[in-house]
């Protein structure tokens, strides 16, 4: 058989063919080794993702309403299912008064402009709409410690703010196509430093990848339609510092495109659990720190050549 070598496209970040190579190769039954024993990494049905992420969140806010201490979270992307969370919260009756939250990142125009919480496409708006304004008003915290970016005068108070707070108690997160964590992107010009620089950045407003634009495209909000003019060119993000501080952290890796087995992710999940650690690969630097990282089955399969499936 012949072979045709190539270099990848000059605009995609990482771009380590070697590297890819090996990590293209990792099997489902190797994905959850890993040389950090704190970086624990769980193969998990694609149903029980989603539990399991709310199951942590309720427990840690329940055991900090008994304790009466306050509990700080990082939260990502908003969607409807926070809804269930807070369904659970009224039912159980659980206290948030001493509960802050953290929203992870939100969209930006151009110029850097946050978009404001009546932005129905925003996170801050679905944050507020399906998660806080759900709790019910007797058990849910003052408004002040739900802080959405659009909330900020600038966008240097978020960290700041995390930070008067003891910072994170845990921040949950997942890769994006590029491996950004949050919104930090591998490709923006405002975090572009060497990794120990690049570490100590706190939050900022940054420019998108065309790799997360084509990715959000598909998310129902902006009609499941791949329009790369309906998503934002900008947004503000927490920065690499505010997550290193975090006491715990739970990430998850499981998105599909619309429920099938298509995922981006197969491969992002295995570069930035198993590649180097470096800005090109934003949540690489999770291997370093106390993590719990969960892997849908689907997101873990082998990644083989399929034709008959296509798209």
């Amino acid at each position: 058989m012949s072979t045709f070598e190539f270099e990848p496209a000059p605009f995609i970040p990482f771009r380590d063919k070697e590297v890819i190579k090996q990590c293209r190769a990792i099997k489902r039954e190797d994905i959850e080794k890993h040389s950090n024993p704190d970086f624990n990494i769980q193969v998990v049905k694609d149903e029980d993702l989603t539990f399991l992420w709310f199951s942590d969140i309720i427990s840690r806010l329940k055991l900090a309403s008994d304790a009466n201490k306050k509990i700080v979270m990082i939260v990502p992307n908003p969607w409807p299912g926070y809804r269930h969370v807070a369904r659970i919260i009224n039912e159980c009756k659980i206290n948030c008064k001493n509960f802050w939250g953290f929203a992870m990142d939100e969209y930006a125009d151009q110029d850097g402009n946050i978009a404001p919480e009546s932005w129905e496409w925003g996170f801050s708006h679905a944050m507020l709409k399906f998660f806080y304004y759900e709790i019910d008003e007797d058990l849910r915290p003052p408004r002040e410690q739900f802080v959405c970016f659009s909330d900020l005068k600038d966008i240097n108070d978020y960290s700041k703010k995390l930070a008067d707070q003891g910072g994170a108690d845990i921040c949950y997160s997942g890769p994006g196509w590029t491996g950004h964590l949050a919104f930090l992107e591998p490709d923006a010009p405002e975090l572009a430093a060497p990794l120990e620089e690049w570490k100590t950045f706190g939050a900022k407003i940054v420019t998108l990848s065309p790799f997360t634009l084509a990715q959000n495209s598909l998310h129902g909000c902006f009609g499941n339609s791949g329009d790369l003019c309906a998503v934002p060119p900008k947004a503000a993000t927490v920065g690499p510092a505010d997550v290193i501080a975090a006491k715990n952290r739970f990430d998850t890796h499981g998105i599909t495109v619309g429920g099938s087995l298509n995922s981006w992710q197969r491969l992002t999940t295995r570069l930035v659990l198993h590649g180097p650690v470096t800005p090109l690969l934003p949540a690489s630097i999770l291997q370093t720190l106390k993590t719990d990282v969960y892997v849908t089955e689907t997101a873990a399969m082998n990644i083989e050549n399929n034709w008959d499936i296509g798209y």
